[in-house]
């Protein structure tokens, strides 16, 4: 009867705990500001995708969305040079606070001031776990031109000592070498660097 009883006691815990948390969570200024939100992606934004594709046309590989486990945190970099020890973040400006574009919301600050000030707690535990397991860390903001983006990461991977990889050779197809209608090769169909397992050491 005791046992059942704190059985019970400890299911009406856990409701209650997920009451607070539906009843602590803002509600949204409109439909169309919810949509928005709801349209955030964790991984895989435009300009994380045309970084990938900007380092895989020069050569590079790698893996993306990696989970290391290291002493006292979990990381996962938007992508990480395994060979090299090199991770990359693409932070968004809101949700990374950006000292030029991020910007305080007008409404619900009861929830978004410690949340955005969470996120920023949590890039700096995660660079410095990277720092302390020997992993150089770039941060590039999604407000960043490609260029600069890929010349912020081409210049860290230079500077671990490995060469620097050949960019692919040009698509087989027509008028390419290739003949008439001609699939391209694997690694280059489109979307492919989303599927890459680097090889070590090329990156």
């Amino acid at each position: 009867m005791g046992r059942q009883l704190a059985r019970s006691r400890q299911n009406f815990d856990c409701r209650a705990a997920r009451v607070s948390a539906v009843a602590d969570y803002p509600h949204p200024l409109n439909p169309g500001r919810s949509a928005n939100m709801r349209a955030n992606r964790r991984k895989d934004t435009k300009p994380e995708l045309a970084l990938r594709r900007a380092l895989h046309a020069q050569g590079y590989r790698y893996r993306k969305d990696y989970r290391l486990e290291l002493a006292g945190a979990r990381v996962r970099p938007d992508i990480a040079f395994t060979a090299r020890r090199v991770a990359v973040f693409v932070d968004g400006c809101f949700w990374h606070c950006c000292p030029e574009h991020g910007s305080q919301p007008a409404n619900n600050t009861w929830y978004w001031e410690p949340k955005l000030a969470r996120n920023v707690e949590r890039d700096r535990a995660a660079d410095a776990a990277l720092d302390a397991a020997g992993w150089s860390v770039v941060r590039v903001w999604e407000h960043e031109s490609l260029e600069a983006a890929v010349a912020a990461v081409v210049t860290v991977l230079a500077e671990t000592g490995l060469p620097r990889p050949k960019a692919g050779p040009p698509k087989a197809g027509p008028g390419k070498g290739g003949p008439p209608g001609a699939d391209p090769p694997r690694a280059e169909r489109p979307g492919a660097e989303r599927q890459i397992v680097e090889a070590e050491p090329v990156n």
